[in-house]
């Protein structure tokens, strides 16, 4: 079960890293490092807060 939780939360940290880099071109360079930086630490909690703070 736990490997389960390792590979959502690889899966979120990739989706929030490159919709960030790729699909973002307004955001400066260092909003886009916190990104990435937060998606590499709390992933899943990043890709939640990504959705709807810049996706909605």
């Amino acid at each position: 079960m736990e490997i389960l939780a390792y590979i959502v939360g690889l899966i979120c940290a990739i989706y929030v890293i490159v919709e960030v880099w790729s699909k973002q071109p307004g955001m400066g360079t260092g909003e886009k490092v916190l990104w990435t930086v937060a998606a590499l630490f709390f992933n899943i909690l990043t890709a939640i807060v990504y959705y709807f703070v810049k996706k909605a």
